[in-house]
């Protein structure tokens, strides 16, 4: 599997690299600039990129503006963003687009390489990685509408902690309710934002993307 890094810390970058080259990933290219990001997908057309959100020249949210073009324009190539930021409007824009094959994690909370491995994989894969935190983060300021105006405050308690990745036990536990009625209210989450059964993605990561972009 080949692998992208984009980064502008020098050490950083390098040491990712060789973390990427001993977890048996070919490094296909290093950027440490949105242009070079570019040519490296144009040009190699890894299976993957693992991008961080802040890069020159603003060094603002570069990074997820370009996600936004690869998941765009290069479907099949899987976008990790790895950063020590969570950009509000422009990660709710990236993680509404289109959650297969994208993930997002925070830097300080990849507590171990089979972590990392595993997202790039999933996000090979088309699978979708996003961390509780980056999740909770988002929603704290998101504002409801349409489809989400029909969740009760129960529910909206029920999927704060889906996106923070509870179990059905932790939040039965949490909130004092019974494990039968977890999976009711889930149910109901479900059956609201239109999460039917069929498209077996994960229906709790879509049901957050669905609660982002605020369906």
């Amino acid at each position: 599997m080949r692998v992208g890094l984009v980064d502008d810390a020098l050490l950083f970058r390098e040491g990712l690299a060789r973390l990427v080259a001993e977890l048996g990933f070919e490094v296909a290219f290093k950027a440490d600039t949105v242009e070079g990001l570019m040519d490296g997908v144009a040009t190699e057309l890894p299976d993957a990129v693992v991008i961080d959100v802040r890069l020159p020249p603003s060094f603002t949210n570069e990074g997820l503006v370009a996600a936004r073009r690869i998941r765009s324009d290069h479907p099949q190539i899987g976008v990790l963003v790895l950063s020590q930021y969570v950009e509000g409007s422009q990660a709710a824009r990236l993680l509404a687009q289109d959650g297969r094959g994208l993930g997002y994690l925070l830097k300080d909370r990849v507590a171990d390489l089979d972590t990392l491995s595993d997202a790039i994989r999933r996000v090979a894969a088309g699978g979708t990685v996003i961390d509780p935190e980056v999740v909770a983060r988002l929603l704290s300021g998101h504002q409801d509408r349409g489809a989400l105006a029909d969740l009760t405050p129960r529910e909206r308690e029920v999927l704060q902690l889906m996106a923070e990745g509870s179990s059905n036990g932790a939040i039965g536990e949490q909130l004092h309710i019974g494990h039968k009625t977890v999976e009711t209210h889930i149910g109901t989450i479900f059956s609201k934002l239109e999460l039917f059964p069929g498209d077996e993605v994960d229906r709790r990561v879509r049901a957050v993307l669905t609660y982002l972009r605020g369906a």
